[in-house]
């Protein structure tokens, strides 16, 4: 995506939101997205903050790739909006819908999954044992 698009995207956000009243969440599905150029990332991130401004409690944005994924998560830590946003790689999770609902509805980070997932999968059988 170019910045140009990204602009349009921003403006088209900024017109959909204003006067938004009231928490709310935002499910995006951005699978066919592939990596953002510098300038792009810039309105990105810009979007991002006027979204969590506006009201954003929760947003779950679906990817499809590692590279793109790993550089959302990324501009939300360094833009600070990662507290209220996450990012599923529907490539490595087939189940992607169900777990973005999860962090949309229940507040079940699908990162912390991972994470505990993670643990068991590189861990050998001596390590839980007491």
């Amino acid at each position: 995506m170019l910045k140009d698009e990204m602009d349009m995207w921003l403006l088209d956000s900024l017109k959909e939101l204003a006067g938004k009243q009231g928490p709310f969440g935002v499910f995006v599905d951005m699978r066919t997205l592939k990596p953002l150029p510098p300038d792009a990332q810039e309105a990105m991130v810009k979007g991002q903050q006027f979204y969590r401004h506006a009201g954003m409690a929760r947003s779950i944005v679906i990817l499809d790739n590692v590279i793109t994924t790993m550089q959302f998560i990324r501009l939300a830590k360094e833009s600070g909006i990662y507290k209220w946003e996450r990012y599923i790689d529907a490539s490595h999770t087939p189940n992607w819908e169900q777990v973005g609902l999860r962090w949309g509805v229940s507040n079940i980070d699908p990162d912390s999954l991972n994470k505990v997932a993670q643990t068991f999968a590189n861990a050998t059988p001596l390590e839980f044992v007491d």
